[in-house]
């Protein structure tokens, strides 16, 4: 049916508002996108533009792996292990508190570690990574990589950190990694980025700081494309680091961890150096401690023990100084050879003159003592040596001086600061009349050169400088202690040393007095000899007092140290060098308040130079026979750790 033409103009016009009504909301919606996009693009365009970038690509240090650290047969002494860490990003993660909140519902964080990567947060820029958990185990990790969508900025890291396998032996050598802290920031003039990563471990100690630039190498950078939340979305591209350098020690594990056993519970320090070119093959401290205890964070109860809050500061063996490089104490008479080189060098002395002990000598108004009371009578250099007689050496200091008793200390490496990486290192005291006057104010003393003469009044000295006073006289050379062998497989100079000048003959007349003090019967150290065939050792005995012993005590007879409080007890020490006939190390030890040198202090060299001359544990038969059964009981005793293999020195 056909329509009217009426009918036709009325639809016609429906069309046509439907039309018009469509196009002008088109056109409004068009309208809408267009301003909004304008907005975007325009007013906004800066702010967008910045996060797009910002969003897309990052750049990150890749913290490059730390240098290994030997001994001198290729064992290991610090090496790095895996582990991993939770991480968390200011800007990526928005409201970070809310992120925090939700991450210590999924793995176990206590309130002090949230507060501590609050404060990290808001120290740093807010595109570094801070670490808000450490050494998380493998299923913690899970649950943060499976709900990473919810945890916007939160990162599980795979990272590296220190680990010490010898753990006690050589805390006190290669000592320990910790985290950079502003104190570390404000003493080193240091410019590397690394430094500024919160957490990033630098050496603390020995070694480990020391040779930081060393082992630290340099870092490597990572280039990633991340989305809106902060998620990685792909690598761009990676620049690796340069690893650390490996460093190889002189010191050998076996022989150090005996060392450490055989000092055990005492305060007290040991030195072995090798004579050809003056390797340190030991160098222990006692008591330790254990280094991996500070690269893991440190517990209260631990710090309080190391620092023995719970006993009399009297009684502190102080576990964490290194009394071998640390330690300044009065050398005793192992100071006696010092004085008598003087001596024979200055010719003021004749090797046979004796000079007449009668227990003591009256010197301005002041009596010095011999520690034999009733004297030694007539004593010449080889017999006051070997019967470590004080009055002999009180008239000989007289004559010499003590500008020349100090200079010769000084020429046996006394007195000196020996180079070595390793942490506050003393140079001791060998006093002279300029010293005195530079240090006290004061002018010198006649009696002052008496008590100097056999190592006590103002010298000083550390078991370090007392083993190279030992090799020099050994040796006849310069000898200079090493402690690093090389680097990257690089060797460094040695400390064999030139030869000192000295009139061997009176080298020699000092390394026989030596040996009669070991292996002969008045001999102070005759009962600690060896008896082993071509290893005899030659030695000196050495006793320190740390107190005055006034005239009332004398008269009523003088406290044995066993009797007295263990603080007010004397120091014992003994020096030596074995094989006599062919040299090989010289020794130093220092038994803190241990009583005698040749009670406390020679029985311990003894056992240290067999077990360095056999390269293990010695045969019974180097013993004296009445010493066999007590040595074989020790022996079994000793907790001695089981060495792993050494391997080469590099990343093989």
């Amino acid at each position: 049916m056909k329509r009217g033409s009426k009918e036709t103009e009325t639809s016609a016009r429906r069309i046509s508002r439907r039309a018009l009504f469509l196009g002008a909301s088109q056109l409004a919606v068009v309208g809408v996108l267009g301003w909004r996009m304008r907005a975007l693009q325009v007013e906004q365009g800066d702010i967008y533009r910045s996060l797009a970038e910002r969003n897309r690509i990052d750049i990150e240090l890749l913290p490059p792996d730390r240098g290994l650290i030997y001994d001198v047969n290729g064992v290991i002494l610090a090496e790095n292990e895996q582990f991993y860490n939770i991480t968390i990003t200011r800007e990526d993660a928005g409201d970070v508190d809310a992120v925090l909140a939700k991450l210590a519902r999924l793995i176990p964080i206590t309130e002090e570690q949230i507060a501590r990567a609050r404060e990290e947060l808001d120290k740093v820029r807010g595109d570094i990574r801070v670490t808000v958990a450490e050494r998380v185990p493998w299923d913690d990790v899970s649950r943060v990589v499976v709900n990473a969508p919810a945890l916007p900025g939160v990162t599980a890291e795979l990272g590296l950190s220190r680990l010490y396998p010898q753990e006690t032996d050589m805390a006190h050598v290669v000592g320990y990694v910790g985290p950079v802290s502003d104190y570390d920031l404000s003493r080193i003039d240091d410019q590397d980025p690394l430094l500024r990563i919160p957490r990033f471990q630098i050496g603390k100690t020995m070694i480990e700081n020391k040779l930081e630039r060393v082992l630290r190498g340099k870092a490597g950078t990572l280039e990633v494309e991340k989305n809106a939340a902060g998620r990685v979305m792909r690598e761009l591209s990676r620049a690796e680091g340069e690893p650390g350098s490996d460093v190889q020690l002189t010191v050998d594990a076996r022989l150090q961890n005996y060392v450490q056993a055989r000092l055990g519970e005492e305060s007290a320090a040991a030195v072995v150096i090798d004579l050809e070119d003056g390797d340190i093959a030991a160098i222990g401290s006692a008591p330790s401690f254990d280094p991996n205890l500070f690269v893991r964070g440190i517990s209260q109860a631990d710090w309080d023990a190391l620092n023995e809050r719970d006993k009399d500061p009297r009684e502190h063996h102080r576990p964490l100084a290194a009394k071998t490089v640390q330690g300044a104490y009065p050398p005793g008479s192992t100071f006696k050879m010092v004085t008598a080189l003087a001596a024979l060098e200055d010719g003021v002395v004749e090797p046979e003159e004796t000079v007449r002990c009668l227990g003591q000598m009256d010197v301005s108004d002041v009596r010095f003592h011999c520690w034999k009371r009733g004297g030694h009578g007539n004593m010449n250099l080889h017999e006051s040596l070997k019967q470590s007689c004080d009055v002999y050496y009180y008239d000989i200091g007289q004559r010499v001086g003590i500008d020349k008793i100090a200079a010769m200390a000084r020429r046996l490496g006394l007195g000196e600061r020996h180079d070595l990486p390793m942490s506050a290192i003393t140079t001791g005291i060998a006093p002279d009349k300029d010293w005195k006057r530079r240090e006290r104010g004061e002018d010198w003393r006649i009696g002052d050169t008496v008590n100097a003469s056999i190592g006590q009044g103002y010298v000083l000295a550390s078991p370090l400088q007392l083993a190279v006073m030992t090799a020099r006289i050994a040796t006849g050379r310069s000898v200079s202690p090493r402690l690093v062998l090389s680097i990257d497989g690089v060797e460094q100079p040695s400390g064999a040393g030139e030869d000192m000048g000295l009139n061997e003959n009176h080298l020699r007349r000092i390394r026989a007095s030596m040996f009669d003090v070991s292996n002969h019967r008045r001999g102070t150290a005759y009962r600690t000899r060896i008896v082993a065939e071509g290893m005899q050792m030659a030695g000196k005995t050495g006793t320190s007092q740390v107190r005055r012993i006034t005239a009332e005590e004398r008269a009523q007879g003088v406290w044995r140290n066993e009797d007295l409080p263990w603080h007010r007890r004397d120091h014992a020490l003994y020096v030596g060098f074995a094989p006599y006939e062919n040299p090989k190390y010289a020794v130093a030890i220092v038994v803190e308040h241990g009583g005698g040198g040749s009670a406390a202090a020679a029985p311990i060299a003894r056992d240290i130079m067999l077990q360095a001359l056999h390269g293990g544990t010695p045969p019974l038969s180097a013993y004296p026979s009445a010493d066999r059964s007590r040595i074989e009981e020790q022996q079994r005793r000793l907790d001695l750790r089981d060495i792993r293999p050494g391997r080469t020195a590099d990343r093989a």
